[in-house]
């Protein structure tokens, strides 16, 4: 089956009809059937008693054999029983719903004058152990029949229950193919059409629902606890989210974090950064996530100074931006992204590294090179940190470097800058955390704690390009800063080191003992 196409079957009568089935949705997780079922697990098909679907049809049968003949093909531990608008749910009943593994329930249509609804009946056999997984097979539009607002967790919708329809239910039930010889019956695309859901900016105030969204959507590294995650989220002034609710009953399906980052010193230029789009697994493909961007781009985009949108966050920081390898790679793309690589903002890798310490080479590192001396800051390096960081992130389009640097200095942290001195002139410059401290670079960025409370980190690297007082190697350089940065972490207590976003030298890192642990493309536009 082509994604976005429905399931087909042939019709009666030796012509073709168009038998459509809609998976509405599955927050049980529950189809395909083989996913819940083992052998004699029994499943109860409860149908109703009702005319022939063909007014012809003479034969006297149930309308719905068809459907347990088609089912215990597949599965031979079906109990197919019939019930009664008038009598609704028995005791017979009953003790079948408690004997199954899971239950299929049919409501063929609107109920009679005087009689009790389907959908009723539905909700009292869900009553029954609403912890047992119920699929309702509704054979009419949901909306005509009041199924949403009942709320049921798994509905599949057919057109009618002719013995076509009921066939291609049953084959989608267990996800196979269906009678048209379509193959690899893709579940999702069974989904209904996507449309749009109008989303709603955050309050915050209730952080349960996002953080609960997060961990269900996101690979388990990026797990995070909920005050974590509420610190994050929660910045004044200069951070939007969104989110996207089921009008029945206002759950969050749907999350978007944005925020806007200065870009240099003045404070005139912001970077726009679309943080974060997740939807809840049961809810994909319906539109909601294309909700989320499509506002949340125009959001950023109506912000004064907001020259760029960048995939991924700066600071604080979520992601770096797109997970490489992930699915999010082509939606992006085919909504004019480009991730070639070829040239800055077209997804080129940016680099999360992990480093035992006891695996760092250190012999030698540490030798003295002419002039060149590394060291912590203090308070009378401040003009010289400002002038450096300024120059080397605007030339190197380094966004957000500056505030970190800044504001750790501003808190009066300025010795967790790390600067490597020729000549007394500034030729590179580090920032150092660890999980235990309040320093706002440590609350910003989460994953080093997340990791283990003995991992500190090494963040915005800035090494001089073309400075003239600099007559060491850049390599060496390099390798100089980050022994001064994993001797200050090791003598604090550090077992790892956490070496954050960095573009390029990936020999140079994994010869130095470093491992990768998670790699990103850097994407953004100009607005």
């Amino acid at each position: 089956m082509l994604p976005g196409h429905p399931a087909t079957a042939s019709g009666h009568r030796g012509g073709s009809r168009r038998s459509q089935v809609t998976l509405i949705r599955d927050h049980q997780d529950c189809i395909p059937l083989t996913r819940i079922l083992s052998d004699g697990d029994i499943v109860l098909l409860l149908t109703p008693v009702v005319p022939p679907a063909q007014p012809d049809d003479g034969s006297g049968n149930d309308p719905f054999e068809p459907l347990g003949r088609a089912l215990a093909a597949r599965h031979p531990w079906i109990r197919h029983v019939p019930y009664t608008s008038r009598n609704g749910m028995t005791s017979t009943h009953v003790g079948f719903i408690k004997r199954a593994r899971t239950v299929i329930f049919v409501i063929s249509g609107p109920p009679s004058h005087g009689q009790s609804s389907q959908v009723e009946i539905g909700l009292m056999a869900r009553m029954v152990d609403e912890q047992r997984p119920q699929i309702i097979v509704a054979c009419q539009s949901v909306h005509d029949l009041g199924i949403m607002e009942a709320n049921f967790p798994t509905i599949v919708q057919l057109p009618g229950y002719l013995p076509s329809d009921l066939q291609t239910a049953a084959a989608i039930l267990f996800g196979e193919p269906t009678a048209t010889g379509t193959a690899g019956l893709d579940v999702q695309s069974l989904m209904i059409e996507p449309k749009f859901w109008p989303p709603d900016n955050w309050d915050s105030l209730n952080v349960a629902p996002v953080h609960e969204l997060w961990n269900q959507c996101l690979p388990d590294q990026f797990h995070l606890e909920k005050f974590p995650l509420q610190s994050l989220l929660q910045r004044d002034g200069y951070a939007m989210h969104f989110v996207v609710r089921l009008p029945e009953n206002r759950e969050i399906v749907g999350f978007c974090a944005t925020y806007t980052t200065f870009v240099d010193r003045e404070g005139e230029r912001l970077i726009g950064s679309l943080a974060m789009i997740i939807v809840k697994p049961a809810y994909r493909r319906r539109g909601i996530g294309l909700s989320l961007y499509e506002h949340a781009l125009k959001q950023l985009k109506r912000i004064r100074g907001v020259d760029r949108i960048q995939l991924g966050s700066t600071f604080p920081r979520l992601l770096s931006g797109i997970p490489a390898a992930s699915a999010s790679e082509s939606w992006f793309q085919r909504r004019g992204w480009q991730m070639d690589g070829q040239a800055p903002g077209r997804g080129q890798d940016i680099c999360d590294w992990i480093l035992k310490i006891d695996d760092w080479p250190s012999s030698g590192l540490s030798a003295a090179s002419a002039g060149l001396i590394f060291r912590q800051g203090t308070f009378d390096d401040f003009n010289l940190i400002a002038d450096f960081v300024e120059k080397e992130s605007t030339s190197k389009d380094y966004t957000g470097w500056y505030d970190q640097y800044m504001n750790l200095a501003h808190d009066g942290r300025i010795s967790d800058i790390v600067l490597g001195l020729e000549r007394s002139e500034v030729v590179a410059s580090a920032l150092i955390y660890t999980p235990n401290e309040v320093s706002s670079l440590a609350q910003d960025l989460p994953w080093a704690r997340t990791i283990g409370s003995d991992v500190g980190g090494v963040a915005c690297i800035c090494i001089a390009d073309g400075n003239p007082a600099m007559t060491t190697s850049k390599d060496t350089v390099m390798i100089r800063l980050l022994d001064a940065c994993v001797t200050i972490l090791r003598e604090g207590g550090m077992k790892r080191v956490f070496l954050d976003a960095v573009k390029g030298g990936y020999e140079g890192f994994q010869s130095m003992g470093f491992q990768k642990w998670a790699i990103y493309r850097d994407t953004w536009q100009k607005v």
